[in-house]
């Protein structure tokens, strides 16, 4: 039985990295052209999210969104999530239909294809470099102003202790939303890390549950405030991942 399931965890782990590869490869003429302007990020978008929920679906994922408050069109937005697997990316993009822009770690750019239009669309920050962070924040600064929103996973990076439940959050996510005086959306992610974490013997198709909590607005704030918003922001987090913890066990 444990023979079978390494056999299925391999083959299964491989079929990820097709799915990624099949709609980039059928939609690359469109890609290719909407990636060169940032007017045409919008129809990059779309495609993105075709691209994600082909990726999701074809894994044997389903997901079931409770959303506690809407995001208004043309509206900008800061998207937090907690961060346990790559999957965050394609169901974030499933889930969100107001065009946003990921914060994420360079290391993706070496995936094949993937890595092409993630060094393009997306911001990029060596978490090893200050200036890399400064830059982060300038670029981060210029979508917001485009009318878009931003993604950032604020734990950073998915800890290498998967007992961890949530990590420490860092200031950035924060100090953008405060500057530009737009609401904070926090999003929990419960199931991804049981569905397909980082481990590679793990994961299994099913159910992937996600939360959209009320808004957290930044309106008066002052960066003063981005430490006590951020901790805020995360307890909200955490004490959802506790209920749906306390859920599951009853069960």
């Amino acid at each position: 039985m444990k023979g079978f399931k390494i056999v299925f965890w391999i083959l299964w782990r491989i079929w990820f990295y097709v799915l990624m590869a099949i709609p980039i490869v059928i939609m690359l003429p469109f890609l290719v052209i909407s990636i060169l302007s940032e007017k045409g990020y919008p129809y990059f978008f779309k495609m993105a999210r075709i691209w994600a929920k082909f990726i999701l679906y074809g894994m044997g994922f389903y997901y079931k969104v409770k959303r506690e408050q809407k995001l208004i069109k043309h509206k900008s937005y800061m998207i937090v999530a907690n961060h346990t697997s790559m999957t965050d990316i394609m169901l974030t993009l499933a889930i969100i239909k107001n065009p946003f822009v990921f914060v994420g770690k360079k290391e993706l750019v070496k995936i094949p294809l993937f890595g092409f239009f993630y060094k393009r669309t997306c911001i990029l920050v060596d978490r090893n470099s200050s200036r890399s962070k400064n830059e982060v924040f300038k670029r981060a600064q210029s979508r917001l102003n485009q009318g878009l929103s931003i993604c950032i996973f604020p734990e950073g990076g998915v800890p290498d202790d998967e007992s961890i439940l949530l990590d420490e959050f860092k200031d950035g996510a924060f100090r953008l939303a405060i500057d530009h005086q737009i609401p904070i959306v926090p999003i929990v992610y419960p199931d991804n890390k049981e569905r397909f974490s980082y481990t590679f013997f793990s994961g299994s198709p099913g159910k992937m549950r996600v939360k959209v909590l009320p808004f957290v607005e930044t309106n008066g704030l002052t960066s003063e405030n981005r430490k006590e918003l951020r901790d805020k922001v995360r307890q909200l987090i955490y004490k959802e991942l506790l209920e749906f913890e306390k859920k599951d066990s009853k069960k």
